[in-house]
């Protein structure tokens, strides 16, 4: 766009020159004493060459860019020039001189490229300063990554910087954030998980001492008394039926530790059926009312789920029977659009 904008202006300025070289020409061949080389140094566009005797009729070329920028510039429109052989035995070329407009461009092209490499520079050094704010929050972000994957979970980004960055830094914080309340949550269970085992065995131990040792400790005595009144008919009988009775009460003892552990229903019959049995065994030890009502068509469960259902419905009746003081209590097994929906409520 510069060069075709300087080939215009050219244009112009030549065509005012061409006039002015043939005025001098034909001033010249009338009056040679008129074209003197103290008044022909300072035309502008105008080129007046004295050739010496045997100086051939040529002008000096330009080189280099002002070369190049001529044949941009000018082509071969202006490439004539006019030889002049005065009356008093002088020569002299005249031709329309572009150097002054070359001049120009040159200068015009040289402040356009200074330019354009201040705005390259400056360019660059932008780029620089993105990228190594860019560099800065990856550095960032691999530290932290580092960190989370060394266990610590409390390792956070700045939120600051550009709004991308800032997204960032929101959205792994908040990863960093949720993976650090999942892992919380997880000791808890795993504490809560212990202490369930710790309270089972506790129960366990607690029952196997003072219900089941208690009777096997009876029995011991019992038999030792056996031997002492074997020749008592009597006494025989009557320790017979002690024994026969602390048995029946340790088998009974086994049957509650072993439901407790495992319910062995739930191996045997079908879940409503095993439901039915818990609520009729609970209804007879307790003395309370209590109806169960099976919905149809219940799905087939899997051994664990059918073991956390019949759970739930045993705790509920044992808080039941231990704090609501209730006369009645109405059981529901039905199956709902999630899958089975287990009710009990007492009055």
């Amino acid at each position: 766009m510069l060069l075709r904008q300087a080939v215009a202006d050219v244009e112009r300025e030549l065509q005012s020159a061409q006039a002015v070289v043939a005025y001098l020409g034909d001033t010249a061949e009338r009056d040679p004493q008129s074209l003197q080389p103290r008044l022909t140094q300072s035309l502008r566009h105008v080129r007046v060459h004295w050739l010496a005797a045997d100086e051939p009729a040529r002008l000096p070329q330009a080189t280099g860019l002002d070369a190049w920028l001529g044949r941009q510039l000018l082509g071969q429109r202006h490439d004539s020039s006019r030889l002049l052989e005065l009356g008093d035995g002088r020569r002299v070329m005249i031709a329309v001189d572009a150097r002054d407009e070359i001049d120009e461009v040159r200068d015009s092209l040289q402040q356009l490229l200074v330019l354009c490499g201040l705005a390259l520079l400056l360019s660059l050094l932008t780029i620089r300063w993105a990228v190594r704010r860019g560099m800065g929050l990856l550095d960032d972000l691999l530290q932290a990554l580092r960190q989370v994957s060394g266990g610590q979970l409390t390792a956070r980004l700045r939120e600051a910087g550009l709004p991308e960055a800032r997204q960032l830094a929101e959205h792994f914080n908040r990863m960093t954030a949720s993976l650090e309340q999942a892992r919380c949550d997880n000791t808890q269970l795993t504490q809560a998980l212990l202490a369930v085992q710790e309270q089972e065995r506790t129960q366990l131990a607690q029952t196997l001492h003072d219900d089941l040792g208690q009777y096997l400790a009876g029995i011991r005595a019992q038999l030792c008394l056996l031997r002492m009144v074997a020749d008592q008919p009597t006494a025989v009988a009557q320790t017979t039926r002690t024994l026969e009775l602390d048995c029946e009460r340790l088998q009974q003892g086994f049957r509650a530790l072993v439901h407790d552990l495992y319910p062995l229903a739930l191996q045997h019959m079908p879940l409503a059926e095993a439901f039915g049995l818990l609520v009729s065994q609970w209804q007879a030890s307790q003395g309370i009312d209590c109806r169960l009502r099976v919905g149809e068509h219940l799905p087939a469960l899997p051994g664990p789920s059918r073991t956390h259902l019949y759970r739930l419905l045993q705790e509920a009746l044992t808080n039941v029977a231990r704090h609501a003081g209730a006369s009645q209590v109405r059981v529901r097994l039905q199956r709902s659009a999630k899958g089975l929906r287990l009710l009990v409520r007492d009055n």
